[in-house]
């Protein structure tokens, strides 16, 4: 049974000549347990995937069955509900709120569940201290490193212990040290038998994948397993993007236009005056 399926799945934006389709009639099915590694260069549709995937954004077109149900027109308070008790999301930009404490921010979600704030901040002392965080509680995000910040969203997108892990650039805007640190700590998410679903434009980090989903103009073109730490040939997948760019280029400048044939115009006789 798929944790997750997707059957023609599109995504377009605007209308008319400004219409832009972000995402063409994509399937995929993705299985509990998986460490899914979804590339593709930027505007490929690879945020938008994850977007559908993670309900917050509908599909324009297709079915999206999540744990065998059709979740693909529900309303805003239900998707939502599906999210708080589903889903936990790690973000490239962190997204901790400023002006609360480390504690306030792991224990957020734990408040939209309606969970007394003593419970709520004992649950997320226990997911810092999991992650080795737990003596800056009280501190501010602008107070951590790059990697702390990060450490504490991962410890927020735990704390509800969800089964689907939605990760979008985690390491981007890390130094290699705290990516190894982070995609470690994935690693050991994945091994306690969570779903993750992870976008990334670092190919090393795909040693961690169980499976590679590249994406290619709103569609999936390749799609494939992977070993144990094998890294992907992204310069082959690059080269082939260029590739298919190029052809597109081709066939735009190919188009035969048809010239404009005048009609013919016959000349009309004056008549003349008759006397």
């Amino acid at each position: 049974m798929s944790l997750i399926k997707l059957d023609s799945i599109s995504k377009v934006y605007g209308f008319g000549d400004a219409t832009t389709i972000a995402l063409d009639e994509v399937s995929l099915e993705i299985d509990k347990g998986e460490f899914i590694a979804v590339m593709g260069a930027s505007g490929s549709g690879k945020s938008t995937l994850l977007n559908i995937i993670g309900l917050l954004d509908r599909c324009s077109q297709g079915k999206y069955y999540l744990n065998e149900r059709d979740v693909s027109r529900l309303r805003s308070r239900k998707r939502a509900k599906i999210r708080r008790d589903n889903f936990g999301f790690i973000f490239q930009s962190f997204n901790l709120i400023g002006t609360m404490t480390v504690l306030e921010n792991v224990s957020l979600p734990l408040a939209y569940k309606g969970i007394l704030k003593i419970n709520r901040y004992k649950k997320a002392s226990n997911m810092l201290q999991k992650i080795g965080l737990q003596n800056r509680e009280y501190y501010l995000p602008h107070q951590l490193s790059g990697g702390q910040i990060q450490r504490v969203a991962i410890a927020r997108a735990l704390i509800n212990r969800p089964s689907l892990i939605i990760a979008d650039e985690p390491t981007g805007n890390l130094d290699s040290a705290s990516s190894e640190s982070i995609m470690d700590m994935l690693k050991e998410i994945h091994a306690a038998g969570n779903t993750i679903i992870m976008v990334t434009h670092n190919p090393d980090l795909t040693a961690y994948a169980s499976r590679i989903v590249y994406m290619r103009d709103g569609a999936i073109v390749e799609d494939k397993p992977l070993k144990k730490n094998e890294i992907v040939d992204l310069e082959r997948l690059t080269k082939e993007d260029q590739e298919a760019a190029e052809e597109i280029e081709k066939n735009e400048d190919n188009v035969i236009k048809k010239p404009k044939i005048k009609k013919s115009t016959k000349n009309k006789a004056k008549k003349g005056k008759t006397k």
